[in-house]
């Protein structure tokens, strides 16, 4: 028996995770992720993944967000016809982020071919995929719950375990049965790969902690997102939400809040209900301005069996919902984004997308900006080369449609709402798992000065077998 890994995606850089493992010589793909970052570098990006779908035995997808089930649709497209594995909660998540992405990309369509028209220029800009592609990879979504095995190929099973990174996410121990291996000390023939996925954080809000009760794995294919950045406690990020609020209060301006419209905006509602609720703030006009984070909030109120303690007892023993309340607006209409504008402060807007690229929030941080009585609260992770990693830089002038605009407005970062663990929660949970039988760390899903910090960090902690991976090397594991 043979098997073998690689990676499509996210080998070096932090977003479009692609991993391949190979079992004698069938093909099982975990995750298939978009690219996430300047416009046109993302569409060329995404328009070089070009695998023979139709060689994958199966998918299996640790989550929703987009930079982990953004291509599927491609696959159908290119005739990849069997099972896509992966939680209830994610099935109803990635369907909700899939199916706006074919929505974004018609209209972009739509826009360009009008632009093109005017200035008489030739167009053949496609969309990737359409409605009709997301709907034939829903199809063929097979869910399966947490602490379930199931077997997806011959001599291959996996395995959920919770990620606690957003709704539904999800570690894969992918075991593989070789009945001419010797066994080991343990009686077994097994060989175990545990694709971490994105890890959350302990003690996040709405979400379990990372499982830890996991059979000891072989290799692990683990993320550094944050491998060389520490997060602030929780209880300090919360005050520093409440800071930013009530700096808007004071000064009757706006916090503009760029957050992905899963997980991190319930999030940010969670905690600002918290404060209201406690009295430790002001009731203040809060508007979620993205029809896909208003889906995406109702989804969260379904899938309850993913909630940690807190959270489920304040629904079922209180009737109490963490993601509404008297000062919350959820925008719909594009005339009622543009009428945000032109209401005084104060207010707390939350919109998409979370890395300052596409959707609403451009034109929301491209019409406050300019006034110092506003602030631009960075809530997460901001990928090179976009227009949020320049603010959070602390660029002075920065381009948006094309004008610049000088930055008066504060620009402030809180850390600790991130939904990846940062360096040292890592390695705590990895000491806290089974790793007796541990040959290996490959490192995923990273930038490249993160993973040599981290690699360091985690010899440092007695973990000397780490391989940082290289897009489209193989690595013989059998």
């Amino acid at each position: 028996m043979s098997v073998t890994l690689y990676s499509l995606g996210a080998a070096q850089e932090v977003t479009g995770s692609k991993h391949v493992f190979e079992v004698d010589g069938k093909t099982y793909l975990v995750d298939c992720g978009a690219f996430q970052g300047r416009r046109k570098e993302a569409d060329q990006k995404n328009r070089q993944f070009d695998y023979p779908a139709k060689d994958i035995e199966a998918v299996i997808l640790t989550h929703g967000h987009y930079d982990h089930c953004g291509l599927i649709p491609v696959l159908t497209q290119k005739g990849f016809k069997k099972n896509i594995y992966t939680t209830p909660a994610t099935r109803d998540l990635a369907n909700l982020v899939m199916m706006d992405s074919a929505h974004i990309q018609a209209r972009d369509a739509q826009y360009w071919q009008k632009q093109s028209k005017k200035k008489n220029e030739t167009f053949d800009w496609k969309p990737l995929y359409d409605e009709n592609d997301v709907v034939q990879a829903t199809s063929q979504f097979v869910t399966v719950s947490y602490n379930r095995e199931m077997f997806i190929g011959p001599n291959v099973k996996i395995e959920f375990f919770d990620a606690g990174h957003i709704l539904g996410s999800a570690m894969v121990l992918v075991t593989i049965v070789d009945a001419k291996k010797e066994k080991d000390e343990t009686g077994s023939r097994d060989v175990r790969i545990l694709y971490t996925g994105d890890i959350g954080r302990t003690g996040k809000a709405i979400v379990r902690d990372p499982a830890i009760n996991i059979p000891a794995p072989d290799y692990i294919i683990m993320e550094s997102t944050y491998g060389n950045r520490k997060h602030e406690e929780t209880a300090v990020a919360i005050e520093d939400l409440r800071k930013a609020a009530q700096h808007a209060i004071d000064h009757k301006g706006k916090v503009i809040i760029p957050a992905f419209a899963i997980e991190r905006t319930q999030e940010i509602l969670y905690y600002l209900h918290l404060l209201v609720d406690k009295g430790r703030l002001p009731n203040i006009p809060i508007y979620v301005d993205s029809p896909m984070a208003t889906n995406a909030t109702s989804i969260f109120r379904v899938h309850q069996e993913c909630y940690d303690e807190e959270t489920r007892n304040a629904f079922l023993d209180h009737h109490k919902n963490p993601f509404g309340f008297n000062a919350l607006s959820f925008i719909a209409s594009v005339e009622e984004s543009k009428s945000l504008n032109e209401k005084e402060g104060p207010m707390i807007i939350i919109s998409a997308d979370g890395m300052c690229e596409f959707g609403r929030v451009v034109h929301h941080i491209a019409n406050n900006i300019q006034n110092s009585n506003n602030t631009v609260l960075i809530v997460g992770y901001m990928a090179e080369n976009t227009l949020g990693r320049r603010l959070r830089d602390g660029e002075s002038d920065v381009r948006i449609f094309g004008d610049w605009y000088k930055v008066k407005a504060k620009i402030s970062t809180i850390n600790a709402f991130s939904a990846h663990a940062d360096y040292t929660e890592m390695t705590k949970w990895l000491d806290a798992i089974d790793t007796s039988k541990l040959k290996n760390i490959f490192m995923v899903h990273g930038e490249p000065e993160a993973q040599q910090y981290f690699t360091q960090y985690l010899w440092e902690h007695d973990y000397k077998h780490v391989t940082v991976v290289e897009y489209k090397k193989t690595y013989p594991l059998l």
